[in-house]
């Protein structure tokens, strides 16, 4: 019987709540969520990883993601961009995360948009459901896709999360 996957956890402040970053062994990210949806990161993960699971253990040293993370949140936007990223998930969902890592920082895109991309334009709500189960906000940036009408629809995070992350971003400059 195979063990759970042990990951390290590391957790940082930033100016819109305390966040979860978490990465296996060789440093690549497994998950990144705010510490008050804890609960519901831990639970994700553990249905990826069926049937062994997960063990999240506390980073003894900050995680170098981490100060990639730190680096994004203090202006540097493009710190995040070539982060290694490792997730479970079924190969569409992998398809639209990977895609998301295609919109370009300071700008958005819509769910229908997105599914185009990934070449299944009738798939708007199946992306949509990809989107939300993403496991590593920020990095694989779900907050830059929103409604067909420009409207900011639901973010993990909360709308005033994803609010204030594409105001970050607006900053054209700093993102070349």
């Amino acid at each position: 019987m195979s063990e759970a996957l042990a990951l390290l956890v590391d957790r940082i402040e930033t100016p819109i709540g305390e966040l979860l970053i978490v990465a296996d062994e060789d440093g690549c990210l497994r998950a990144i969520d705010w510490a008050d949806h804890e609960a519901r990161m831990r639970h994700l993960l553990g249905v990826q990883y069926r049937p062994h699971g997960v063990q999240l253990d506390p980073a003894r040293c900050a995680l170098a993601a981490s100060a990639a993370v730190a680096r994004y949140f203090a202006g540097d936007l493009r710190a995040i961009d070539e982060l290694p990223v490792r997730t479970a998930g079924t190969p569409f969902q992998r398809a639209v995360w990977e895609a998301l890592r295609g919109i370009s920082c300071g700008t958005t895109l819509s769910y229908a948009g997105l599914a185009a991309r990934i070449g299944r334009p009738a798939a708007v709500r199946a992306v949509g459901a990809a989107n939300g189960a993403n496991p590593v906000s920020i990095v694989v940036p779900c907050h830059r896709v929103i409604g067909a009408d420009g409207s900011l629809t639901g973010y993990g995070g909360g709308v005033e999360r994803k609010t204030w992350l594409l105001e970050h971003e607006s900053g054209v400059m700093r993102c070349v």
